[in-house]
């Protein structure tokens, strides 16, 4: 299921996926592990043993145009929820934020829902980009985790 909210700026997709919560959060919550499954292609690399554990925690990625962002954790409960909000090195977050929820289905079915809200953007220059995210993006993010998740985990 996938869905674009333009008026609200929030695109939503989920999907289920074949792996108990706890293998998928922690893919999600190492900074080091989401090159692997970043769909938008955009992520180059995080220093491995930033495991997030908190809201209120800051991780540092490398973007593939060399861009460093700050992630600052904005929601946080482990196995369930985890959002982020980066930001330029040294900047504040300019206001958009992705966000993963997670509904154990059963202990081997989790319904994965991935999130990116830009309702509080309101830099001129990230407008188009943010614009440019879709259902699509999002899910080519899900199925990439899915594959990583259900390798780890087996259905």
């Amino acid at each position: 299921m996938s869905e674009s909210t333009s008026e609200e700026r929030v695109v939503r997709a989920s999907r289920e996926i074949a792996a108990s919560a706890g293998a998928i959060f922690a893919l999600i919550a190492d900074p080091a592990e989401q090159p692997r499954w970043d769909g938008n292609d955009n992520l180059a690399e995080a220093a491995p043993g930033q495991r997030v554990m908190a809201a209120g925690d800051v991780f540092v990625m490398t973007n593939r145009n060399g861009g460093v962002r700050e992630n600052h954790v904005v929601a946080f409960t482990e196995g369930r929820e985890i959002a982020w909000m980066p930001a330029p090195e040294g900047q504040e977050p300019p206001g958009h934020r992705w966000g993963w929820e997670l509904e154990e289905l059963d202990t081997r079915r989790t319904l994965v829902t991935h999130t990116y809200d830009w309702s509080r953007l309101t830099d001129e220059k990230r407008l188009a980009k943010a614009a440019g995210y879709t259902a699509e993006n999002l899910s080519a993010s899900l199925d990439r985790l899915a594959q990583l998740a259900e390798g780890a985990d087996g259905p």
